[in-house]
């Protein structure tokens, strides 16, 4: 390969064009879920760890599934808050729950709306963890079929996805032949394959109300200094019937969203969780940063890593700005 001055590497950077034409890592509205909280009742109430957004009444469902779909977003993940918690997580399988009843009126009031459901137990349960506890231990195969209740219970409202986020060994598996065994062989699992025990979840914590009550989720989140161990959970994943696995969080670990990557092709979603996005937010507001540039840069970076997916509490904004041109 020749050299400078043959080779000008600038030449095709003069322009907006030229950039545009010659773009390697492109960002597209339908590559991106929006994160939705949705309780039972009263009006939208602001997160105030994480700048605009809100935790959504019930009855804003259709209005929500609306905008989505007219920023041609590729969905909306459902994460529920409800009236009552107790140790067994029963709100959480109920035919009449708060996501149950918020995933009919988002698919009757947009069909062909992809509608993606966390299946977790964390805002069911009275203690905030992530399963059932027994001597204050999170009781793994006990916990599965309650995941497994709460999958089928989604699919039976109309999710198009269901999205295991709990980590406990072995869900993928339980919650695939729990919807084989009632007829949903085409209801998608987007598994939360390598979910790190993250300092990077804090705002979630108010947004979902779900803050453990005693110790943390260390015991079977992910250690964030493990990258191997990413790779065997998502194989693991993969090998009980996982249809997409998702990293999170996104850009402390792109390293990890790059290696799965290569090593196990597509589809693979990585999740911008609430620290990332009200870290740019607030710095935002301080005037330290360009919000809205630092906002687009991190999410083409998820893209550069590997992620074909996206989700983002940013995602009906970005998507604007795509329609915009504002992405350029």
């Amino acid at each position: 390969m020749s050299g400078f001055p043959e080779l000008r590497m600038r030449r095709l950077r003069r322009t907006a064009g030229l950039r545009r034409l010659v773009r390697e890592t492109r960002v597209e509205a339908s590559q991106l879920l929006w994160p939705l909280f949705i309780k039972t009742d009263g009006r939208a109430t602001a997160i105030s760890s994480m700048p605009g957004v809100d935790q959504h009444p019930l009855s804003d469902a259709p209005h929500l599934a609306g905008r989505a779909v007219a920023s041609g977003l590729g969905g909306v993940l459902l994460f529920g808050l409800p009236d009552e918690k107790d140790d067994r997580g029963t709100a959480a399988y109920a035919e009449d729950g708060v996501i149950q009843l918020a995933v009919r009126q988002m698919k009757q009031a947009e069909p062909d709306l992809v509608v993606v459901t966390d299946v977790c137990l964390c805002e069911y349960m009275s203690h905030g963890h992530c399963g059932l506890v027994r001597d204050d231990t999170v009781d793994n195969d006990a916990t599965l079929e309650i995941l497994t209740k709460t999958a089928v219970s989604h699919a039976t409202a109309g999710a198009d996805i269901v999205a295991p986020s709990d980590m406990m060994d072995g869900r993928v598996g339980a919650i695939r032949s729990g919807l084989d065994d009632v007829g949903y062989h085409e209801t998608v699992i987007m598994s939360y394959a390598a979910k790190y025990a993250s300092a990077f979840y804090g705002p979630f914590r108010e947004a979902a109300d779900s803050a453990p009550q005693f110790g943390d989720r260390r015991g079977y989140q992910m250690d964030p200094p493990n990258a191997a161990e990413a790779m065997r959970e998502i194989a693991l994943d993969l090998d009980e019937g996982a249809d997409i696995v998702m990293v999170k969080p996104g850009l402390p670990y792109m390293d990890i969203v790059g290696r799965a990557k290569e090593m196990f092709g597509g589809p693979l979603a990585v999740y911008q969780v609430s620290g990332e996005y009200a870290m740019i937010k607030v710095a935002g507001a301080a005037g330290v940063i360009d919000e809205r540039r630092v906002m687009r840069e991190s999410v083409i970076a998820l893209r550069r890593a590997g992620a074909d997916i996206v989700v983002t509490y940013d995602a009906v904004q970005l998507a604007n700005e795509l329609e915009s041109g504002l992405i350029d």
